[in-house]
């Protein structure tokens, strides 16, 4: 492992007595988009001195990892140097390494923490875990570097759903997330919220609870049954307002799928209902456009989904909230269309059994566009608002919706 020069942590603790952080959050700004790129991404300030690093937001999974020179044994193009670690590695004991393993989980070495992790698309991550400082600023005012706990990945293989970025920012509900690190240290309450664009700048992902109204927030309490995702209550499906007879399905929300996807029963019967919905109206499908395994053209290119969306109608999950009362999340034609370069709307909901998403319906980014989504795991509840999400428009709660 290379070393690398570090300060002081002492003052941090100092400052956040003197500043009593714990009603301030943190606010990243997300760059990227569902189409074309595919991706969203934050930048983090990692290391002392701090240096920038692009990773993909992840409410799916928990460890904050990246790419890291330790040497690189196998390592995609990012667009950063490689991260080099400190010298400070987590030793095998450490509570957050046997977050990450089984109960019978053993070290090969006691003096540092082995990790794995692997995700949906095939791609995966081998590394040890470091401690290293996170430059933060608070909406307070104040700028602050805990030293946080990640992974030092010096073997990754890319997945189908690659991305050229510097490594993943965990924020998933286990003990080694971002977020929960930051709640045992004192700095922000365990909230976790994200805000994409549709248009514009990309948006923005927050840690803390003051960046909201919650009385302005739709909530529906999170499954105890899926601990590692952020899974609702079992919803009904709805199409156009109307039932579609799929009730009790498990529904994951998760930042790091672009796309949304369906059940092959349900991805099948909702396919068959759009498709029959546009019966007699100005769309035939296209399959010649291989952008998604759904498309549509209309009499001329359309430019943005605005001009395609009068022919499709919303579908909605409605999630217990609370006695004979549901939480409707809507999603709007808006969200779950795309427009291809070839000017022809395409269906941005999957088949996910076809991916080994088993018996979980996943909503993804494409649905939560001009949506803030907000992870209470303070109060393990799943909130969601309309929302403008302009980076520049969120600094208290003094914001309008």
């Amino acid at each position: 492992m290379s070393s690398s020069s570090s300060s002081s942590s002492g003052g941090t603790a100092a400052l956040l007595s003197a500043t009593n952080t714990f009603g301030s959050s943190i606010m990243l700004p997300v760059y990227g988009n569902v189409y074309p790129d595919g991706f969203y991404f934050v930048q983090v300030y990692l290391g002392y001195p701090p240096r920038p690093y692009f990773l993909d937001p992840d409410t799916g999974s928990d460890l904050t990892w990246l790419q890291c020179d330790a040497p690189c044994v196998r390592c995609t193009e990012g667009f950063h140097p490689l991260y080099r670690p400190s010298n400070d590695l987590v030793v095998c004991k450490d509570p957050l390494c046997a977050s990450l393993h089984s109960s019978d989980y053993t070290c090969d070495n006691p003096e540092q923490c082995d990790y794995e992790v692997e995700y949906a698309d095939g791609g995966s991550s081998l590394g040890v875990l470091v401690n290293d400082f996170f430059t933060l600023n608070l909406t307070a005012g104040v700028r602050m570097s805990p030293r946080l706990t990640i992974g030092c990945g010096y073997d990754q293989l890319a997945g189908s759903s690659d991305h050229p970025l510097d490594g993943v920012l965990g924020l998933g509900k286990g003990k080694s997330s971002i977020v929960s690190q930051l709640r045992d240290q004192g700095v922000v309450k365990n909230v976790i919220g994200h805000c994409l664009s549709r248009v514009g700048k990309g948006g923005f992902v927050f840690f803390g609870d003051d960046l909201y109204d919650s009385s302005r927030v739709t909530w529906t309490p999170m499954s105890h049954e899926h601990n590692n995702h952020y899974a609702a209550g079992l919803a009904e499906l709805r199409f156009g307002g109307r039932s579609t007879g799929f009730k009790n399905l498990n529904v994951v929300f998760d930042s790091g799928s672009s796309y949304t996807y369906f059940t092959s029963h349900i991805y099948q019967a909702v396919v068959s209902m759009i498709t029959k919905d546009l019966n007699g109206k100005p769309l035939t499908a296209e399959p010649e456009d291989q952008t998604l395994p759904m498309c549509w053209k209309g009499k001329k290119p359309f430019r943005t989904t605005r001009d395609v969306k009068k022919y499709f109608k919303t579908l909605a999950f409605a999630f217990p909230n609370g006695w004979r009362s549901k939480a409707s999340f809507d999603v709007t034609p808006e969200g779950y269309l795309v427009v291809s370069s070839k000017g022809n709307a395409c269906l941005g909901i999957l088949n996910g059994t076809s991916v080994g998403l088993e018996n979980f319906n996943v909503i993804g980014d494409i649905s939560m566009q001009d949506k803030m989504v907000i992870y209470d795991n303070e109060k393990q509840m799943i909130g969601w608002t309309a929302a403008n999400c302009d980076q520049q428009r969120y600094r208290s709660k003094s914001f309008s919706l």
